[in-house]
């Protein structure tokens, strides 16, 4: 089988920058990546092949030697090394635990990137052993106004918060947690899958890395109980619809002290039955009478803080906007205030008494076509689009 292009198999162009391949090669190992795609070959083989591309395109050596000769250059008898001396390629896990910052053991930076980036809100190890809490979410919905001047909002919530009767150890009074003998403390297990090697929850101690032979009767050994929880959030001027407000291990008790979760509280804004928010701005829509629009007058329009005259010019046109300068939202980030903005509807009566219908028709008969400026360009650009003269 013909092997593709280093450069087309990572996605880049042959002048691109290291700091170009590296960024491709991220994207592609992370969609490629085999435990994102359990069973799926052909993930798996396009994973191996990134691994090799990139192992010859990150080193200025290879990258030289391949750009003159191709694929050639590391033929046998080719004239350089892109293999390892054993004969074949690196093992593509570990090109991609250098290239995100881990070791060839699998800990420290890597560890915790593979944890966000293939799913994991919570129950890996902690460095200082036990199980890490798993992140919760909370929904909360919030009035426009509330976003005026922010609020402070108590939340109450049911989680797994850590056992009072063993303190999180998991062992009965005058008992302890032992290291477990099948992950050695790791929590983790690894299997040979023909080329790769990957790691799974031990399934013996459930990836907490201890075993409880004595377990507290309370929380069954792990350390952990439902409670429920109060919390007092706040939240601040400004913010907006869907916004997740962090609380730094406030979500779920670690196991057998391990390091708890976090919780994320969802800013849910309910609509109101005035305003629409846009950024920092708001809009209302006010309707006003003929007569306002025609004549010009001064009406009064809600804003958040209260009610504020706003003056009609005589003429105004149906769907005009006015701006009331800093009547919209604080910026969440204190750059000061939006504006409010108010578009204007006239309305026609729906119902005519008979002087005022008679009132009207004087009017229309004396009505010139100067009185009505946009109809009258419109009927001449109507003549025109027909053929008229």
């Amino acid at each position: 089988m013909t092997k593709r292009d280093y450069y087309e198999v990572i996605g880049v162009a042959r002048e691109a920058s290291d700091e170009e391949l590296k960024k491709s090669y991220r994207k592609l190992a992370l969609k490629y990546h085999p435990d994102k795609n359990p069973g799926n070959k052909e993930a798996e083989e396009k994973f191996k092949e990134l691994g090799e591309a990139y192992e010859v395109l990150s080193d200025p050596q290879k990258r030289a030697a391949y750009d003159r000769f191709g694929h050639a250059a590391f033929a046998p008898g080719g004239g350089a090394r892109g293999p390892q001396a054993g004969g074949g390629f690196h093992d593509p896990f570990e090109i991609f635990r250098d290239v995100f910052g881990g070791g060839a053991g699998g800990s420290g930076i890597f560890d915790d990137f593979i944890e966000q980036a293939f799913g994991g809100g919570g129950g890996r190890t902690s460095r200082g052993g036990g199980q890490r809490g798993n992140d919760l979410r909370y929904d909360l919905e919030i009035e426009l106004e509330d976003t005026v001047a922010g609020l402070e909002k108590e939340i109450t919530f049911t989680k797994l918060d850590t056992c009072t009767e063993c303190h999180g150890r998991g062992a009965s009074e005058g008992s302890k947690a032992e290291t477990c003998p099948t992950c050695r403390g790791q929590g983790q297990v690894a299997h040979s899958r023909g080329f790769f090697t990957v790691a799974s929850t031990c399934p013996r101690c459930n990836g907490a890395g201890q075993i409880v032979k004595n377990p507290c009767k309370r929380c069954g050994g792990e350390g952990r109980m439902q409670n429920r929880t109060k919390l007092k959030v706040r939240i601040p001027a400004g913010i907006e619809d869907g916004s997740r407000l962090r609380s730094s291990g406030h979500g779920e008790a670690g196991v057998r002290g391990g390091q708890s979760g976090d919780l994320y509280v969802v800013i849910h804004i309910r609509p109101h039955d005035i305003f629409s928010r846009h950024g920092d701005d708001l809009l209302c829509e006010v309707p006003i009478s003929f007569p306002t629009a025609a004549l010009g007058g001064e009406i009064e329009v809600p804003t958040l803080s209260g009610a504020a005259r706003l003056k009609i010019p005589p003429g105004t046109q149906g769907a005009t906007l006015f701006r009331l300068r800093g009547k919209g939202l604080p910026n969440v980030h204190g750059r000061g205030h939006g504006d409010q903005h108010i578009r204007v509807l006239v309305e026609v009566p729906s119902r005519l008494s008979r002087v005022q219908r008679e009132k009207l028709d004087e009017f229309a008969a004396i009505a010139s076509e100067d009185s009505y400026p946009q109809l009258k360009t419109f009927l001449e650009k109507a003549k025109r689009f027909f053929g008229g003269k």
